[in-house]
């Protein structure tokens, strides 16, 4: 995945990748008449407008490999007939990996940790760590 700014999230009946290269981005840009940067920080303050949630999602699934068809189909049943606050995390989400990133996403970087998880489906380091106790310093509230 070097530098693709793909991400896999759950969501709707499964999981899936999301992408959204710079041609689906200037796509967004003209369904939503707002430029990527515009959709995000409206998702990320609350003050984003339908096309910008359900856009975004829909052309970061084709952007994933999705058939366009099997997109809207998706986007008709999870987030038109769903109530919009279940999707927003999902469209921010999708545009934070294409305007910032994805962690261990380095273009022309092997990560061959990462690569033999992704084979083998273990999962990541960070995510079979516990958290802090609640008794950690971290865990306290400092009120």
């Amino acid at each position: 995945m070097s530098g693709s700014g793909a991400v896999d999230i759950v969501w709707a009946d499964g999981e899936h990748r999301f992408r959204l290269p710079i041609g689906l981005l200037r796509e967004l840009q003209d369904k939503t008449d707002a430029g990527p940067a515009q959709v995000f920080e409206r998702l990320r303050l609350g003050t984003w407008r339908v096309d910008e949630i359900r856009e975004t999602i829909r052309l970061g699934l084709i952007g994933g490999g999705m058939a366009p068809l099997d997109a809207l189909t998706l986007v008709v049943r999870y987030v038109d007939a769903r109530p919009l606050l279940e999707s927003v995390n999902v469209a921010f989400a999708i545009l934070a990996a294409a305007l910032i990133g994805v962690p261990d996403d380095q273009p022309g970087k092997r990560n061959p940790e990462r690569e033999q998880q992704a084979k083998d489906g273990s999962p990541s380091p960070e995510s079979s760590r516990p958290g802090p106790s609640s008794d950690s310093q971290q865990g306290r509230s400092m009120n």
